[in-house]
């Protein structure tokens, strides 16, 4: 046993602690499993080992363990209590006897097998402390330098460990070579074999967060809040800010004197413009702050929806869409709102035509005459449903209805309207064998229903094969917007593959 020597046994645990930084106790832990492991090739690898080695002495002490039942059908682990009250008069059933072993020769082999087993705990041991070092740094940004590029992914060197910033989190047109200084938005710290696994990120919405938080002092101490932030990484950002104190101007602080602020994020995103706006609980003001640098005449809200018609001025169209629509993109994105945006010559346009449709929709079916249908539709109602199911007085109260006969014929005649144009539909939907279920799924005005199964939607199944330009051409955008087609006809593929 004392080949490899007690005090050799010793200098290699100082050794090892001083130069890795690894405490005395989990070290002589590592040199105990490596004499265990030389014992039961020694004495049998059926047998159950146990070494012990004295952190003072270097002595190390080998035992077999034994386990004390009333029937032993497996010697090597074990012991009878009869037999185990030989070595201890005082052992129970359940209890382990520690059995001394007489010493082996561990020998060179052994002595470098020790130091394997300690080497590889080392590693354990450091990778776990790498990991608890870093776990907590998530949501934080990471300075680092460049070690190598894999195919594009970037391994950076921060301390104590790698950290991976993938391709599809750098900016787009960044190039990083070895050696480079790079910083990045920590966005998680797995636990993996080799080491902590961490994943940095410069695309990340948090990390323009974070660098507003270094370089302007009211954000970091919360005296201004960032509401909200749209990015388009390396091409433009929009960050919405607010401050509770109205003595602090939230965009003027942000942005700094002569813009020395948010030139500097810019500078550090490889020149990505920032749109600092003035967030506001008025969704209204919010939208128009929102669409910054553009002017806005007004605004229009469905909320049903979640749609925005911004209306411009002519000559201020292309600023409020952006180059390639990205203004318009970062507002709806930052305000939760899908912005459209039209002129107001357009508007004016539409909403001539729209009068001229709803006239004559009146005039063809309540049987009034063209000046009593104009009066109805500027009143805002479109619709004979509307008509049909509107407050009584609401409609007594405009001019020239004043007769309550008057009213209450126009809307037995809507409401007649509209039951035997619903009935129509229904026969319609039946004769084409129109499920139920597409039914409940699709929540449109009846006669579209109508429409897309004569296209030939019956089916849950059906609905989950049609384009999105395909069912915008049966249904108008003013009925159902894009992104809700998009969502209709990915729940119809999700469901359809549920039921096979």
């Amino acid at each position: 046993m004392d080949n490899i020597g007690k005090a050799e046994i010793l200098q290699i645990v100082d050794a090892v602690s001083r130069e890795r930084g690894v405490s005395k106790a989990k070290l002589i832990e590592a040199m105990e499993q490596a004499v265990q492991i030389a014992g039961r090739k020694k004495y049998g690898l059926e047998q159950n080992i146990s070494a012990q080695i004295d952190q003072n002495t270097g002595k190390i002490s080998l035992f077999r363990v034994r386990t004390v039942v009333d029937k032993v059908e497996n010697t090597f682990q074990e012991i009878s209590l009869e037999d185990a009250r030989l070595i201890r008069p005082e052992a129970e059933n359940g209890e382990e006897i520690l059995e001394p072993l007489p010493p082996i020769d561990l020998g060179r082999v052994a002595a470098q097998t020790a130091k394997q087993v300690i080497v590889q705990k080392v590693g354990e041991i450091e990778r776990e402390s790498q990991y608890e070092d870093y776990k907590g740094r998530k949501g934080d940004i990471l300075n680092g330098t460049v070690k190598r590029v894999e195919f594009g992914n970037i391994i950076v060197d921060v301390g104590r460990a790698e950290a991976l910033l993938k391709k599809t989190q750098q900016i787009r047109g960044e190039m990083f070579k070895v050696g480079d200084r790079v910083k990045a938005y920590v966005q998680d710290v797995k636990r993996e074999p080799k080491g902590p696994q961490i994943f940095l990120s410069r695309t990340d919405d948090e990390f323009l967060r974070k660098l507003f938080e270094m370089e302007v002092p009211e954000v970091y101490d919360n005296i201004i809040e960032i509401k909200s932030i749209a990015r388009e990484p390396g091409s433009k950002a929009k960050v919405a800010v607010f401050a509770t104190d109205v003595s602090v101007d939230p965009v003027g602080s942000c942005v700094g004197v002569r813009g020395s602020r948010v030139k500097a994020i810019t500078n550090e995103l490889s020149g990505e413009k920032i749109d600092v706006i003035s967030w506001d609980k008025n969704v209204a003001q919010f939208v128009i702050n929102a669409m910054t640098p553009a002017t806005i005449s007004k605004i229009v809200f469905d909320e049903d929806k979640g749609r925005v018609e911004a209306i411009v001025p002519d000559d201020q169209l292309s600023l409020a869409i952006g180059r390639r629509g990205q203004n318009v993109r970062l507002a709806s994105k930052m305000t939760g709102w899908t912005i459209d945006v039209m002129t107001e010559e357009q508007e004016s346009k539409r909403r001539g035509e729209e009068f001229a449709n709803t006239t004559e929709l009146f005039v063809n079916n309540l049987g009034v005459d063209e000046v009593t249908a104009q009066l109805l539709s500027a009143e805002g109602y479109t619709s004979l449903e509307q008509i049909a199911y509107a407050d009584n007085a609401a409609l007594t109260s405009i001019e020239g209805f004043s007769n309550k006969e008057l009213v209450e014929e126009l809307q037995n005649r809507a409401i007649t309207y509209f039951e035997e144009k619903n009935e129509e539909i229904i026969e319609g939907l039946e004769k084409l064998g129109v499920e139920q279920e597409l039914l409940d799924t699709l929540d449109l005005p009846p006669e579209y229903i109508l429409k897309l199964a004569e296209f030939g939607v019956k089916t849950i199944e059906d609905l989950g094969e049609v384009t999105v330009s395909e069912f915008r051409q049966i249904v108008p955008a003013n009925i159902v917007s894009s992104e809700e087609i998009e969502t209709l006809i990915s729940f119809a593929k999700k469901q359809s593959e549920a039921d096979e």
